[in-house]
């Protein structure tokens, strides 16, 4: 296992990380797979991870990772507290919230947590997020109070995580990307704003959709030459770790054209990054509709199916009548888009 400094934490942190979805048990309808180990099955899944080299296990409050935080927790004084980096977060965005979140979660976890997230940052959420009293004020405070090391904002937007690196507040940076979704980690990497930032990466398997084409090894080198410290992989088995940790992979830079090619013997995929620039002027978020659309052909077909249907119908109406055609002048694949969400529409039907 390699280890990279976590911006100007002063943290070293292995190179691939812990994600604990998979460990959890019982009913938690928004993840789409788990193992349900017991307690301790998951802390065993942990210990083999930590023996080879993990030191960085990522959780969140039971609301979305049912009792993984506990488990976690157990691991923790199992192992040594001081031995391991645990990240937590929680999604609230009103500070009150947020610091009654960090308390319960220190008591499930037995321990306080290294970093702490406030989870799912969106273009809709974020000005409560970072306002005077909001979580980002109640994160600072509670660092000041020696309860969390690091403060930290997740999300899955790049304008949120631009206004992350820019505010001094926050200390690390979690966000998604992968060898296809890669439109997040090229802007990241072109801007110097973001380099005294530890930044996390997770979705290096896409939700797991990636895994029908390409093997555990590819979707991990292909994603390390890009400038973040810890790439989370969700663990649910010794064999799945294994595969992520077992070897280090070297560095591989995969062409957006080779990753395409490889998904094109499967199915005819839409050629979109997720650089999130293409701006409607409805609101609507045309990258998680193309998205779903490559989801849906890579095996996630009743998950990506139902939140394609949630609005489709009104997305291609308003945007059969729109004139602007912003979306398609911001795009850098150059992408048809009116056309592409008329095929997603079709699909739907």
């Amino acid at each position: 296992m390699r280890y990279r400094e976590l911006g100007k934490t002063g943290l070293m942190v292995s190179e691939i990380g812990f994600g604990t979805i998979p460990v959890l048990s019982g009913n938690v309808p928004v993840l789409p797979d788990y193992y349900s180990p017991d307690v301790p099955e998951a802390v065993d899944i942990m210990m083999h991870a930590y023996r080879m080299g993990c030191n960085l296990y990522d959780t969140a409050i039971p609301e979305e990772y049912g009792d993984a935080e506990y488990k976690l927790g157990v691991f923790a004084e199992k192992v040594g507290r001081e031995n391991i980096i645990i990240s937590d977060k929680a999604r609230f965005m009103d500070g009150n919230d947020m610091f009654r979140e960090v308390i319960r979660s220190a008591e499930t976890l037995g321990t306080d947590p290294d970093i702490y997230f406030v989870h799912q940052v969106d273009e809709k959420n974020q000005d409560e997020t970072f306002s005077r009293y909001g979580a980002l004020d109640a994160l600072c405070d509670l660092k000041k109070a020696g309860r969390i090391k690091y403060t930290g904002i997740a999300t899955h937007y790049y304008s949120v995580a631009e206004r992350a690196a820019a505010d001094s507040r926050v200390d690390v940076i979690q966000t998604s990307g992968n060898i296809l979704e890669r439109g997040i980690l090229d802007r990241i990497a072109g801007k110097d704003i973001f380099r005294d930032k530890g930044l996390i990466l997770n979705k290096v398997y896409a939700a797991g959709c990636l895994l029908s084409v390409f093997q555990p090894s590819e979707l991990i080198g292909g994603v390390l030459h890009w400038p973040f410290s810890c790439a989370l992989i969700g663990i649910g088995t010794k064999e799945q770790a294994d595969a992520a940790m077992k070897e280090e992979f070297p560095p591989k830079h995969y062409s957006f054209d080779e990753v395409i090619a490889r998904l094109n013997e499967h199915f005819s995929p839409v050629r979109c990054t997720r650089c999130q620039r293409c701006v409607c002027p409805h609101g609507y978020e045309v990258h998680i509709m193309l998205r779903q659309y490559n989801y849906y052909h890579l095996g996630k077909h009743y998950w990506a199916m139902k939140k394609l249907r949630m609005n489709i119908a009104e997305v291609y109406e308003n945007c059969r009548r729109c004139t602007e055609r912003q979306c398609m002048k911001s795009c850098p694949q150059g992408l048809m888009i009116p056309e592409l969400i008329g095929m997603i529409y079709e699909m739907t039907l």
